[in-house]
């Protein structure tokens, strides 16, 4: 790979907005060949502007995260367009919220279909073309990858997942010469809970006896958004940074607060101490 990315080739999946859509930008604008995928490239205006706001550009490719055909299809185009691939960074992915004994079981499936089992597909399709570039593999996880959080089950248990096959893939793939990392953002202002479809006060109404505790979550949760998130194009300059770096680190925290946090868990061998932090969240 060369010292600076110039002129190699990265396919950063849901770049329609939030962290992918900065990160496919930040990419092109560094000299990469830039492959941005969607859901639907009908409504990829937002990420084309950018684009060219950023005096770039990328190729806007369809991918449907939980279609192994999709999957297949759009990093086979990638190889026989650029003749390549030099780094896969997996974003896409869904928010969930909710707790286990009011939540639909087709949820949580839902959860782990996109959030992990689509990071292992994307992984398994391109990883023949990393080992053939000493590549990197970059999976944007969270801080929800290492400390479980109220309310946050099905999306913890994804990422939670996402971190011990990345983590154990990673110095198999090693021997090959391909980089794996997890970078782990803390809150971002971006409109991934919003593309959720989430309704706050339904939410409330529907939870039962976990009203209260969701109550003093919900607001916890918006207090760190509005004031302590960082932006995605923050996060975007995390991700370009891991995909050149050397040496590269397996696991890399967005902003000093992210890594106070997971350092939490990292240094808890019992579990108590987060268990006291993340308990302190759901009173009113």
């Amino acid at each position: 790979m060369m010292p600076n990315g110039e002129g190699n080739v990265v396919l950063v999946t849901g770049a329609s907005s939030g962290i992918g859509l900065a990160t496919a930008v930040a990419a092109a604008a560094a000299g990469w060949r830039t492959i941005a995928t969607v859901r639907d490239p009908d409504r990829a205006d937002r990420l084309r502007r950018a684009v060219t706001e950023a005096g770039a550009s990328v190729e806007v490719v369809a991918l449907e995260l939980t279609d192994p055909v999709s999957i297949e299809a759009c990093v086979q185009r990638a190889v026989q367009v650029h003749g390549r691939l030099d780094a896969l960074v997996n974003n896409a992915g869904a928010a969930s919220l909710g707790t286990v004994e009011m939540a639909d079981m087709s949820e949580f499936r839902r959860c782990l279909e996109v959030n992990f089992f689509g990071v292992v597909q994307m992984t398994r399709a391109a990883l023949p073309h990393l080992r053939a570039s000493g590549g990197r593999l970059v999976t944007v996880s969270s801080v929800g990858g290492v400390v479980g959080q109220p309310f946050n089950e099905a999306y913890c248990a994804a990422k939670f997942a996402v971190e011990g096959f990345l983590e154990s893939l990673a110095p198999v793939v090693a021997t090959l010469g391909v980089g794996v990392c997890v970078v782990e953002p803390g809150a971002v202002a971006s409109s991934f809970v919003e593309n959720a479809g989430l309704d706050p006060e339904a939410m409330l109404a529907d939870a039962g006896p976990y009203a209260p505790a969701l109550s003093g979550y919900l607001a916890r949760t918006s207090a760190q958004f509005s004031t302590a998130a960082q932006s995605p194009a923050e996060v975007a300059g995390v991700i370009l940074d891991a995909l050149t770096a050397t040496p590269l680190p397996f696991r890399i925290q967005t902003s000093d607060s992210a890594a106070r946090f997971a350092g939490v868990k990292l240094a808890d061998l019992d579990g108590a101490r987060v268990q006291a932090l993340t308990g302190g969240w759901l009173s009113a």
